[in-house]
């Protein structure tokens, strides 16, 4: 409903010509900020709402005190069971700092959850088969798994910004009422969406340039040259773009049919999905740039060593 919304006001109202790349940017532009904004607001919430029913020290009882790698494990594949996109799973990502999961914890789910949905699975295994989607469901848990104990260990907690997190800035609240709920998840809503909503804009122009104005045939001849970089290639360019499931599993396909390996082809879709420069900018509303970037780093190394993987499994895989 939302696309043909903006379609109309695009193309009809606006009058401006369907075929041109302006055209589809300022349409993608439109789309996804409203998407992503409502979206946010929407699942903050929800989030704040059901949060009332559960005290921080409850989250935290499930998320942070299993034992080490278990949280990160149980994060990851939270994760795995959310249909966000890399920006989507910004909300639950600071519900979950601000009852005081530890970051690392937390980290594990964002890394995962717009690397693993059910979308994706679906489309994956539609184009790739059970096997090659297995293998990627199972690495993707992984790399946030992995990923969340090395940041976690590094603690990084200081380079959050403290007006965004504050474990400690609210006394927990009894709520009888579901109108109290309510109210609070609203007000909740209202007061984070308020702070990044700028950020959202600048990321979503950002990748919508980036979108629609870096051509498919570009990739792939980068990528078929890199010979053995081809996977840290694949992965460097795939991080800046930025693009639904149903945009990204094509090609990769695409990528793999014209004889890149299926590892290259994956981490190229893995760092798409996973790391992508609106993420990084709504983000920075959160934490500091030199916490982005360790982040962006770990992540991207990585997806990297699991594509090299896939690739020397190909034979398996295939």
């Amino acid at each position: 409903m939302l696309q043909v919304i903006v379609d109309w006001i695009v193309y009809t109202f606006l009058g401006m010509d369907q075929g041109s790349r302006l055209a589809q940017s300022f349409n993608f532009f439109i789309y996804d900020s409203v998407k992503i904004i409502l979206l946010l607001f929407v699942m903050i919430a929800i989030i704040g709402f059901f949060r009332t029913y559960f005290s921080q020290e409850r989250i935290k009882r499930l998320l942070a005190h299993k034992g080490k790698g278990v949280s990160n494990l149980i994060a990851s594949s939270i994760g795995a069971l959310t249909p966000f996109c890399s920006c989507s799973s910004i909300p639950l990502f600071l519900s979950f700092l601000e009852a005081g999961v530890p970051l690392g914890v937390t980290f594990s789910f964002l890394i995962t959850s717009p690397l693993v949905n059910e979308y994706l699975v679906i489309l994956m295994l539609g184009f790739f088969g059970w096997k090659i989607t297995l293998a990627y469901v199972i690495s993707g848990i992984l790399v946030g798994t992995i990923a969340g104990i090395i940041l976690g260990n590094m603690k990084l907690e200081k380079h959050l910004t403290k007006d965004m997190i504050s474990p400690d800035k609210k006394k927990e609240k009894a709520y009888k009422f579901f109108k109290e709920r309510l109210s609070f998840g609203l007000e909740e809503a209202i007061l984070i969406v308020k702070k990044i909503w700028m950020w959202v804009i600048i990321g979503v122009g950002i990748g919508a340039i980036i979108h629609n104005y870096v051509p498919e045939e570009l990739v792939h001849s980068i990528i078929d040259t890199g010979g053995a970089f081809a996977v840290p290639i694949a992965v460097i360019l795939g991080v800046p773009m930025y693009g639904s499931c149903a945009a990204i599993v094509p090609i990769a396909l695409v990528l793999f049919q014209k004889g890149v390996p299926i590892g290259t082809a994956l981490s190229f879709m893995m760092a798409t999905a996973a790391l992508s420069l609106p993420e990084a900018i709504i983000l920075r509303r959160a934490m500091k740039l030199k916490l982005i970037m360790i982040f962006f780093g770990i992540t991207t190394i990585a997806i990297i060593l699991t594509g090299y993987l896939f690739n020397i499994l190909q034979n398996f895989l295939v």
